[in-house]
């Protein structure tokens, strides 16, 4: 059988089209007919089915550490809640949600949370991602409105990318963006941001400007525009307000073209090059993400982008706009129902005129003490300092890990630690935040879960449940719904179905919200969210709901591809506003003990916390362990060298990974990945190294402006130890290693270890297996001169562990040992070759490149020396860059990397890139 749903990935919002037998989904390929890829899907999702199965999940509740029934934690979930309430009052209890949660069970907890347990402080991860894009938007539009569609990048004329690592965080984007350039010659790209990324494959300009200036750099863009004579004066008369006080602003100091380079850290003409085509180009689309947002000064930022657009007039038209790009899959959907603590629903803030009133009356709480909150409750950095101070008591996390996501991580930790009453309900059974949960309730998880979610571009998706949960998971609205009858309010949360909820969100969208501006109440403007259409959907209806770009109303029934195309905002007015910016520079500032400026982000094949990408194995091949990447001169300045351990030290917390030495990264500069977790390494967890410093308008965290010092990790060896699944549950070994890190594989694990003390006598390994596997070597082999051993244990045939003691760097390609860990009975020429690790004669093929074909950069290089010099000669002999094209920037790389060494020349620095 075959059924279509969306990824539960990034914002792109892709369409999956699943083959299953109603118990076990066997594949998944990228939806044909989904809008938002086209059947493209990237590596992530194209491995979604080998995430699934029951094994890590959670699949009966707990209740101070015992399992009980549902009806147990249910009312135990709903007694402590109202014991909370009624000693320290309604604002001691607070949520911290995920953009992992579906729209309606948004819904179900924004309602419960502020309408009837009469607490405003609900938050939501999503306050770490686009927070300050919403801000951005509100400020100029009126409304959280992206103006913008994927289609946008493909009818632009000119696409800048800015802190946008698309090709790794958004794949399918980037490859429509790909396709786009190759079909319009005439189509440029510029990428700014500090790293030379995989994005930069296809730009026509890079721009690697200095962490934090991209205020001060769009600031100039305005200025430029004016003195250029390029601002759009009739649309902004027309259409906008504020222009003088933005120029003003934008004027601050030196305006030159020379200083702004200077402050920016990019060549001048470069830059100068950048306003030209800004400036002359009509449909121009700026794309951004977490390079933007995650910054003390992202809201400012946001606006010094969408001031450019407004001046001149590139927005409403095909190919043109401000366009912010979310991170999770339903961002967008937490931010329709009201997720955010400053947020009351559908669109509707604390300070919207009438707001109040108008959801009391349709919730019918007015009848409750006390009713709906007056004003916005704790963004998530306050929650969990609230947390701290005592001030809330009991808290309920669904669906994500905020003892790793959140800065000062740490601290955020002990605050958990010390609040009374923890809910979580999670899918996974060994999460960081396991440890901190009274009460654990089992939540269904994707290809389970039945609803809606909203990407990047405004458009709602049927995510859609294909098989039942695991054990007795259940839900999430389900969940809350149970606990709201169990509190008393079972009418107002009568819903058996997520139809039923979708309906009456989509009623609420269109309650008492004109359809066009000229009819709203003066002074109230209207909403621009509204998806009134859909209401009324039966459950046929609604499962068979195709993708849609809201608003969806009488007057457009079949969605809005394109806001703002009449140049009538959702103000008061009806004009855009221009936003006066001052640049600020990150409030994380160096020190001499502290020289080097943080930044963080994702890798190619991971996903957040990797609780769903590390069950696929070989999502894990690309990036198998966390790194540092350090610029060479600070390698060298630091005494740190390429594949050596090192640690990050930062006043909140320490970081420890291996190095990885690249050009691509700015001098002074570092850079580490989001994703690991105490599940999968010892102290790297990014969170840790960061403090809590937020934008003042967004609440927004600084996660890209730490300040680290840099020092290698001293140890007195490293090992690989592989063993079977059964023996890695008790992993004693990690408790006296320096250094290590967890990499799941297809039939064992691997374990990168490294401990003891330089110059320390050799550790006695027999000794230390017996110690930690009680196991004595069935086959070894060692070099006393150097230090280096192998060993492994069978037992009845099967190989139970394998040891090598030496630098990964001497490691075989793993894949041949993986499959002796799946042999009931070892073979007489495996277990001859065992220590070596391969086949006689076998090439280890390298670090993987491909991951969905397998494909290493040994045997990539070697194509490439062969005389195939293209990615279309690679694909024909390897295989690698044919499906879902995420690693093609990185076969570019390599093919220039081999024709740069065959004619013994430098590669150049990369300024035009495609």
């Amino acid at each position: 059988m075959q059924a279509s749903t969306t990824c539960p990935y990034c914002g792109v919002g892709c369409g999956v089209v699943v083959d299953h037998d109603g118990a076990v989904i066997r594949d998944v390929e990228g939806d044909r007919d989904h809008p938002a890829n086209f059947g493209r899907l990237c590596v992530k999702g194209s491995a979604l089915h080998e995430t699934l199965g029951s094994q890590g999940r959670l699949t009966r509740p707990r209740v101070d550490g015992q399992e009980v029934d549902w009806g147990s934690a249910l009312s135990s979930v709903a007694e402590r809640l109202g014991a909370v309430r009624y000693r320290h009052g309604d604002h001691a209890v607070a949520g911290y949600l995920s953009g992992q949660l579906l729209t309606e069970d948004y819904y179900v907890a924004n309602k419960l949370f502020k309408g009837f347990l009469g607490t405003p402080h609900l938050d939501t991860n999503s306050r770490l991602c686009m927070a300050s894009a919403v801000a951005g938007y509100k400020r100029a539009f009126g409304a959280d409105a992206v103006p913008c569609n994927y289609e946008d990048l493909e009818d632009a004329e000119l696409v800048v990318l800015v802190g946008s690592n698309l090709a790794w965080n958004h794949p399918v984007l980037f490859q429509r963006l790909r396709v786009a350039k190759q079909r319009n010659p005439l189509l440029r790209v510029v990428v700014i941001d500090p790293r030379v990324t995989d994005t930069c494959e296809i730009a026509d300009l890079y721009l690697g400007i200095a962490p934090g200036s991209d205020a001060r750099l769009f600031n100039g863009l305005l200025a430029w525009m004016d003195d250029k004579n390029r601002l759009d004066r009739v649309y902004l008369e027309a259409h906008t307000q504020g222009l003088d006080a933005a120029l003003a602003a934008a004027r601050q100091g030196d305006a030159s073209i020379e200083a702004i380079a200077a402050d920016c850290d990019v060549d001048a003409e470069r830059l100068e090059t950048f306003y030209y085509w800004f400036a002359t180009q009509l449909h121009v689309v700026t794309l951004y993400s977490q390079g933007v947002n995650q910054s003390s000064s992202g809201t400012d930022k946001s606006n010094a982008i969408i001031n450019c657009h407004l001046a001149g007039g590139k927005i409403g038209l095909p190919g043109a706009g401000p366009f912010s790009i979310t991170g999770q899959p339903n961002a967008m959907g937490g931010r329709e129902v009201g997720g955010l603590a400053n947020q009351l629903a559908a669109h509707m803030d604390y300070h919207t005129p009438g707001a109040l009133d108008r959801v009391t009356r349709f919730w019918r709480t007015e009848t409750l003490t006390p009713t709906l909150p007056e004003g916005p409750g704790h963004k998530a950095v306050e929650l969990f300092e609230a947390i701290e101070r005592g001030e809330i008591q009991a808290l309920w996390i669904m669906a994500t890990n905020p003892a790793v996501s959140l800065p000062e991580a740490n601290r955020v930790r002990a605050a958990l630690a010390k609040c009374p009453l923890v809910i979580v309900s999670e899918c996974m059974a060994d999460t960081d935040l396991m440890a901190y949960a009274d009460i654990v309730l089992p939540a269904s998880s994707w290809s389970e879960k039945d609803g809606t979610v909203t990407n990047s571009e405004r458009r709602i998706s049927r995510q859609r449940g294909i098989l039942p949960p695991p054990g007795e998971a259940r839900h999430d609205w389900w969940i809350m719904v149970e606990v709201a009858r169990r509190m008393g309010y079972g009418e107002a949360f009568d819903y058996r179905h997520p139809y039923q909820i979708f309906d009456e969100h989509a009623r609420l969208s269109g309650f008492e919200n004109p359809l066009v501006a000229q009819d709203a109440k003066p002074g109230e403007g209207f909403r621009l969210f509204n998806i009134s259409a859909l209401a009324g959907l039966d459950r046929a209806a609604y499962d068979g709901l195709s993708p849609i770009q809201w608003p969806v109303t009488e007057k457009a029934p079949h969605g809005t591809a394109r806001l703002f195309e009449d140049g009538r905002f959702a103000t008061p007015d009806g004009l855009a506003r221009l936003v006066p910016v001052t640049p600020r520079a990150p409030q994380q500032l160096l020190s001499e003990s502290r020289p080097l400026r943080l930044n963080t982000g994702r890798v190619r094949d991971q996903w957040h916390t990797m609780t769903r990408t590390a069950r696929a194995p070989r999502l894990m091949n690309h990036r198998a362990e966390p790194f540092i990447e350090v610029h060479p001169d600070d390698a060298h300045a630091y005494g740190v060298a390429d594949q050596q351990l090192a640690r990050l030290e930062s006043p909140s917390g320490e970081f420890r990974a291996r190095v990885r030495v690249s050009k691509s990264q700015r001098q002074g500069e570092v850079f580490v990945p989001m994703h690991w977790t105490d599940r999968f390494s010892g102290q790297a967890r990014m969170g840790s190294l960061l403090e809590a410093h937020c934008d003042p308008v967004s609440g927004q965290p600084e996660s890209k402006h730490g300040a680290v010092s840099l020092a290698p990790l001293a140890t007195g060896w490293e090992a690989t130890l592989l063993v079977a699944h059964d023996v890695a549950a008790d992993a004693t070994w990690c408790n006296e290693a320096t250094y290590w890190t967890r990499v799941p594989l297809a039939h064992c694990q691997r374990w990168q270890l490294a401990g003891g003390d330089a110059g320390a006598p050799a550790t006695d390994w027999r000794q230390w297996l017996l110690d930690h596997l009680h196991d004595t070597p069935t086959l070894w082999c060692d070099d006393p001169a150097t230090g280096r051993l192998r060993a492994a244990g069978i037992e009845q045939g099967r190989v139970r562990w394998w040891l090598m003691v030496a630098p990964p760097t001497e490691l075989p390609g793993l894949a041949w040992l993986d499959e002796r860990f799946a042999e009931a009975v070892l073979g007489k020429n495996s277990r001859r070759r065992l220590l070596a690790g391969c086949e006689a004669g076998e090439a280890d093929t390298g670090p993987t490149v491909c991951s969905c074909h397998q494909v290493g950069q040994k045997a990539i290089v070697a194509a490439i020396q062969a005389g195939d010099t293209s990615v279309e000669a690679l694909g024909a002999r390897l295989a690698c860059g044919t499906q879902c094209g995420s690693c093609i920037p990185e076969l570019k790389s390599l093919i220039e990397e081999e024709r740069a060494h065959a004619h013994s020349e430098q590669k150049p620095e990369v300024i035009d890139v495609a």
